[in-house]
């Protein structure tokens, strides 16, 4: 059990915890404005094709809002590297950050060797924010599909 007591697995389960409570209130924050959205939609008498490039519209700026989100969890893991040592320079802590959350691993970029199993606990962490974020997204847009198909069964086109 000697490898539980390592400061990586504290300090990486500790950033999964925190990141994933940003990522949860990011989304519900999304989902409420979403609500508001729909109310608008449902309740506006447009044309087919203005409510499907609303929608298109729409659906970008979640995906737009959900990227940004990442960068800031990805900053603030590579904010963590840095403060703990793990990389020296902070353009290099944010590469590493984006690299190992996309779980992409190529940017060449490597761990001081203490903090290594932190990286890898930031592409679990990254497999799980995509996750949520992905569930969110096709939500979304089922959501709107059944928007779009209840208006073209009301024959407004």
């Amino acid at each position: 059990m000697e490898i539980l007591d390592h400061p990586g697995w504290f300090w990486g389960l500790s950033l999964i915890v925190l990141t994933l409570a940003i990522h949860a209130a990011a989304v519900v924050m999304l989902a409420f404005a979403g609500v508001r959205v729909r109310v608008r939609l449902e309740a506006g008498d447009l044309k087919e094709w203005n409510l499907i490039l609303i929608l298109i519209c729409y659906i970008g700026v979640i995906g737009l809002l959900l990227a940004l989100v990442h960068g800031i969890e990805c900053g603030i893991w590579a904010a963590a590297y840095v403060w703990l040592g793990a990389l020296d320079s902070p353009l290099d802590a944010l590469l590493y950050s984006i690299d190992s959350m996309s779980t992409r691993g190529a940017s060449g970029l490597t761990l001081q060797r203490p903090w290594r199993m932190m990286g890898a606990l930031e592409a679990v962490d990254g497999m799980l924010l995509f996750g949520v974020s992905t569930a969110y997204l096709f939500a979304v847009m089922q959501v709107q599909w059944s928007m779009l198909t209840a208006h073209a069964a009301t024959g407004k086109s």
